[in-house]
């Protein structure tokens, strides 16, 4: 039998939004004490996705994880996802996530209601770059049709740990 999969939590020193949770949603952080906890090598992967925004999964949280002999799926950017693969290498299953187009990355960010015109041009041109970093990835998974990206992203999380 397949131990059951759970998803990491990651930590972040962005704000909380109204209807996140610590400790559910992310670990949430002030920018000073992620940086101490960098210095204090508690992540197996970080990065400063955006000027002042860090993103990072907890060693602690990779190990609870464990422990508990989960399998784990990590949400993290690319620059995470492949600090990742790097780290773990066929224990590992990387899958780019990417959207049908930039435009509808656009739009679909934009009916968030969480982007002012500014951030959202900067997420859309970060995503731009990230794309390119896709064929790094073992498999990508355009998400065109929801219900289809998933099939497919869990058929392929499964054919890996069967293996």
């Amino acid at each position: 039998m397949v131990p059951a999969l759970a998803f990491s939590i990651s930590a972040t020193s962005r704000p909380r939004r109204a209807n996140e949770v610590d400790g559910v949603d992310y670990h949430f952080m002030s920018p000073e004490a992620f940086r101490e906890r960098i210095a204090q090598d508690a992540f197996v992967e970080w990065e400063e996705v955006y000027p002042g925004r860090y993103y990072g999964t907890l060693r602690s949280e990779v190990e609870r994880l464990w422990a508990e002999g989960r399998h784990i799926a990590f949400d993290v950017d690319v620059v995470g996802g492949l600090n990742l693969k790097a780290r773990f290498g066929e224990r590992a299953l990387a899958l780019f996530i990417q959207p049908p187009s930039l435009e509808v990355l656009a739009e679909r960010l934009a009916r968030r209601g969480t982007e002012t015109p500014e951030t959202l041009q900067v997420r859309v041109d970060k995503a731009a770059e990230e794309i390119k970093a896709a064929p790094r990835f073992d498999a990508v998974v355009v998400n065109d049709d929801l219900d289809r990206a998933c099939r497919e992203a869990v058929d392929r999380v499964r054919s890996f740990l069967e293996r």
